[in-house]
């Protein structure tokens, strides 16, 4: 990855959360990283008194099944409700406009505060 690429990704990461915290969420912000165990790119999100792993994604090229299974990691690493992908819409220069992918699985939690596989 180059210098370029960084900075993009960082420029983004820096817009998604600046909204977070202007839509209410004082604690949003990106992440340092970090270790091994990376816990996604914004932290300081939650819902059901629940942590929330968001990572953007800034790239023209979409790849849905490798950052799903990377958001699934950091999941698990930051012992989260669930994983969202937040990526670049091109064409679309506002936070609000960006798209948002998760499976229907971490949908599932966000909505009920629970993981489906802890539903017993």
């Amino acid at each position: 990855m180059t210098a370029y690429h960084r900075q993009k990704g960082s420029t983004f990461e820096r817009m998604i959360a600046d909204y977070l915290k202007s839509q209410g969420f004082p604690f949003a912000d990106r992440r340092v990283k970090s270790g091994a165990k990376y816990r996604g790119d914004i932290g300081g999100i939650g819902i059901h008194e629940q942590r929330l792993v968001l990572e953007a994604k800034n790239t023209a090229r979409i790849n849905l099944g490798v950052w799903a299974s990377e958001v699934e990691v950091e999941r698990v690493n930051d012992s989260a409700l669930a994983g969202v992908i937040l990526h670049k819409r091109h064409g679309k220069g506002k936070a609000e406009d960006q798209w948002v992918t998760m499976t229907l699985r971490d949908f599932t939690a966000i909505l009920t505060g629970k993981r489906p596989e802890d539903v017993g």
